[in-house]
């Protein structure tokens, strides 16, 4: 049996917040495994053969051995073989242990760090939502820094580089690491953050936002990380900014990132002044990526004169949720928190839970009759978990709830969402349920591409034997989610087209023989073109998206020009355009819809916007660059970083610059309908 030794943070001089781990409250360096003060002697086949401590993130070699994540992953940077038997090994062989095995380590005993104030015990995962939720210690050091330095949003955008330190020594290093953040954004509005002059508007302090390190593992060098990604230095965003979580991927696993995340680093590369497509690659490195986020926590609300009293557990709630969600009654529905308690720790909660098609995150489907849950009778059928015991499960599933569940001890506290019971103009549920056809339609509103893209059309006319195929695969339509026209994923070399040359991945289609493409579907369209290629005569025009960045055209080129034969038939399949090359569409070619956003008089809209006319960029689209959690547009759920805004109440904003939007957005006092185009971000 392994006895452990670790040193108390409580009992540790000079205690502040920018050196306490967030996770386990302990003071150690950033790059160092996390520190707990375990409570009983430990199993020697649980303990780590480096650190000698029990395992944290625990991996498995191919001969046998299982060491922390951390160490490991240290030691193969200057060795190359297994420390215990000094065979072969590299990272990217190895594999996080079994769930049993993790299971064991989470279950150990732990006691809070801060036990000269704090003397609970627990098991270690849930140490970190009682700090976040519980500790006294832990609440008292974050409100103090909060109180020491509050920063408004505008000076946290635009701070210069000689500019005042922050309570937050992280947040500070990694502005400081980033140069183009230290300069004021052209373009960036905020109506999202505009307070009210009504004397009876909660006071508000500044918008929260901290740096994070987050380290993903890919267990298969080719495996996607299940991120779309916008923005870069060569569109108008600036910041490469995080869209989507795919559901069931490794990001969404993991669970510590989320949309609206800005990635400053990845492995020390700076993407802070880097075009989309170099963004794209250097994420796509294999193994382990060390990604550093700048993650929005949301307002912080405070009562008057909150600056001569410690702020209450109530005010400081938005922070404790995960990434900002907090209890409120926006529409489209509500944000409830429920407590459940167990009568001993094994005792089941009679809770069913899926996962839905069409939406990511963990959904109630029912309650077991006279289960504890149906008995509190707080819980609904299609409520969806935002988070349990503190632990985000917006992009969760059933499996990782169940077991949350499961280990947790007598109390369980849900976070839910319980969509709104009332109707949006046009018979459409206000929750995020599919939206029927009519949400979406051909724009009317006629716009520029952004500065540095546009597009070309061309026509290919060739002469070819009827029974011989184009040989180009094809995906998008008018039926798929982002309602994307019909585009050219790969041109095979058995084709007609292929020999031409003037055809390439990525152009999109407009008719073939005159029959027009743009507004069909997949299936249509497939049907249009196997009845066409039947013809001897072929017409086909399409158009192609041009990016002035060279990078991109070098990447598109260097896969263009690959051996089509060489060429795997999934990647072929899967292949999908950078989010870059939608935006040289014309806009003739795009979609919108409307998303009516509501909110009370003392609200904020809870978006921020780059774009508008500027003398020294002409005029440019407005992008969604931020959406902050807890507000409207965080709840609503169908704005995404990226989303171009074509019109506000009907009105085109082509045209406008940043002080003719900012009156418009704040002159509508509960409601706003916004008209957006919305491009899928690339995938890594």
């Amino acid at each position: 049996m392994a006895t452990t030794e670790t040193k108390a943070a409580g009992s540790a001089p000079g205690l502040s917040w920018a050196r306490v781990c967030k996770e386990c409250g302990q003071q150690h360096d950033g790059l160092e495994s996390h520190l707990y003060e375990y409570q009983d002697d430990v199993d020697d086949e649980l303990v780590c053969h480096i650190c000698l401590q029990p395992l944290i993130r625990p991996m498995d070699t191919p001969c046998g051995h299982t060491y922390c994540f951390h160490c490991l992953s240290n030691f193969l940077k200057e060795q190359d073989f297994c420390p215990v038997d000094r065979q072969r090994l590299q990272l990217h062989q190895c594999r996080p242990s079994s769930l049993l095995v993790r299971n064991l380590l989470d279950k150990l005993t732990v006691m809070c760090p801060h036990n000269t104030e704090c003397q609970q015990q627990m098991q270690r995962c849930e140490l970190q939502p009682h700090l976040h939720n519980r500790c006294p210690v832990f609440r008292r050091l974050r409100e103090e820094a909060e109180k020491r330095k509050r920063p408004s949003w505008n000076e946290l955008k635009g701070r210069k580089s000689d500019g005042e330190s922050s309570g937050d020594a992280k947040h500070s290093a990694s502005l400081s690491r980033n140069p183009t953040r230290d300069q004021p954004e052209p373009g960036l509005i905020n109506p999202a953050y505009e307070e009210s002059e009504d004397d009876n508007t909660p006071l508000r302090s500044s918008l929260v936002a901290e740096a994070n390190v987050v380290e993903l593992f890919r267990e298969e060098p080719e495996e996607e990380l299940g991120l779309r990604i916008v923005g870069g230095k060569d569109t108008p965003l600036g910041n490469i900014v995080i869209q989507e979580i795919v559901r069931d991927s490794l990001a969404a696993r993991d669970g510590r990132l989320a949309p609206g995340d800005h990635i400053l680093e990845v492995n020390d590369i700076s993407l802070a002044s880097v075009p989309h497509a170099r963004a794209m690659a250097v994420l796509r490195l294999p193994s382990l990526l060390k990604l550093t986020v700048m993650q929005e926590k949301g307002f912080k609300t405070r009562e008057p004169r909150s600056d001569h009293h410690p702020s209450s557990s109530t005010a400081s709630q938005p922070s404790h949720s995960p990434h900002g969600n907090t209890t409120s009654n926006h529409n489209p529905g509500t944000v409830l928190q429920v407590t459940l308690m167990k009568s001993q720790r094994s005792e089941p909660l009679g809770i069913k839970l899926i996962r839905k098609s069409d939406e990511s995150g963990v959904f109630i489907l029912d309650l077991l009759s006279g289960g504890l849950a149906a008995k509190d009778g707080k819980l609904r059928n299609n409520d969806k978990v935002l988070a349990i015991n503190g632990h985000d499960l917006r992009h969760g599933t059933p499996e990782s709830a169940a077991q949350i569940i499961q280990g947790s001890e007598v109390r369980v506290n849900f976070v839910v969402m319980r969509p709104a019971e009332t109707q949006e103009e046009g018979g459409s549920s206000r929750g995020r349920r599919p939206e029927p056809q009519y949400f979406r339609r051909r724009s009317t509103y006629m716009k520029d591409p952004p500065g540095g893209f546009s597009s070309q059309e061309k026509t290919v006319s060739l002469k070819k034997e009827p029974r011989l195929s184009l040989g180009i695969t094809i995906a998008g339509g008018r039926d798929c989610r982002s309602r994307l026209p019909v585009y050219i994923t790969s041109v095979q070399p058995v084709g007609c087209l292929h020999r031409d040359g003037t055809i390439k991945r990525g152009d999109v289609l407009l008719s073939i023989n005159g029959v027009d493409l743009t507004q069909l579907t997949y299936s249509e369209a497939v049907s249009v073109l196997k009845a066409q290629t039947a013809q001897s005569q072929v017409v086909l025009r399409v158009i192609q998206t041009l990016s002035d960045d060279s990078e991109e055209d070098i990447e598109s080129a260097s896969k263009d020009d690959l051996d089509p034969l060489e060429e795997l038939r999934d990647d072929t399949l899967n292949w999908t355009p950078l989010w870059t090359r939608w935006l040289g569409l014309p806009s003739h070619m795009h979609w919108c819809r409307d998303i009516v956003l509501q909110k009370t008089n003392n609200e904020s809209w809870g978006f921020s916007i780059v774009g508008g006319y500027e003398e020294s960029h002409g005029q440019q689209p407005f992008f969604i660059k931020t959406i902050v959690p807890g507000t409207p547009a965080h709840f609503d759920g169908r704005l995404k970083c990226g989303d171009e805004i074509v019109a506000v109440n009907g009105a085109t904003t082509v045209g406008m610059n940043n002080s003719s939007l900012i009156p418009m957005l704040k002159l509508q006092k509960n409601k706003v309908t916004l008209t957006v185009v919305s491009w899928p971000g690339s995938l890594v």
